[in-house]
């Protein structure tokens, strides 16, 4: 059975630190081809939510507090793991993220810096474009902005 739970950074043990960072590296870094530093300050005063399966992480994404990123709480580092990819997993973990952000920061919009090419499943989801593209590390993307109903 899926379970879900959220971190603080100080919330972490080492291995389930361990096991996340590695999962965020594999995906962002190795599977995307791209060299860039994933691991930010941003960790640190975000919240993290993960999607447990088996003892195994199996999707995952961060909440990064208003103000830092953008004026609104933001979520990003979105993943579920590749061979669950196509299931309905990632409508999960966007749902339940979405869920622990409005409970986090109540009545306050979340805007995302998106990959270009998930604009559809972001939009499932009541998120509207709100920016051009642009270039971020060398992968297409766009703001888009979510109100809660």
């Amino acid at each position: 059975m899926l379970n879900w739970r959220w971190y603080t950074f100080a919330d972490f043990d080492a291995d389930t630190l361990f096991q996340y960072l590695l999962l965020r590296q594999r995906v962002f870094v190795v599977e995307q081809n791209c060299a860039y530093p994933d691991i930010d300050e941003l960790d640190r005063v975000s919240t993290h939510l993960l999607g447990w399966l088996d003892g195994n992480i199996v999707a995952c994404l961060r909440l990064v507090p208003p103000g830092l990123k953008f004026p609104e709480p933001s979520i990003g580092r979105v993943i579920a793991v590749s061979d669950l990819r196509g299931t309905g997993l990632g409508n999960q973990l966007l749902q339940a993220g979405l869920t622990g952000a409005a409970e986090q920061y109540p009545n306050q919009p979340n805007r995302i810096g998106a990959q270009s090419h998930l604009q559809r499943f972001y939009a499932r989801h009541g998120f509207v474009t709100v920016s051009d593209e642009y270039d971020e590390d060398g992968i297409l993307h766009v703001d888009m902005l979510w109100h809660a109903v």
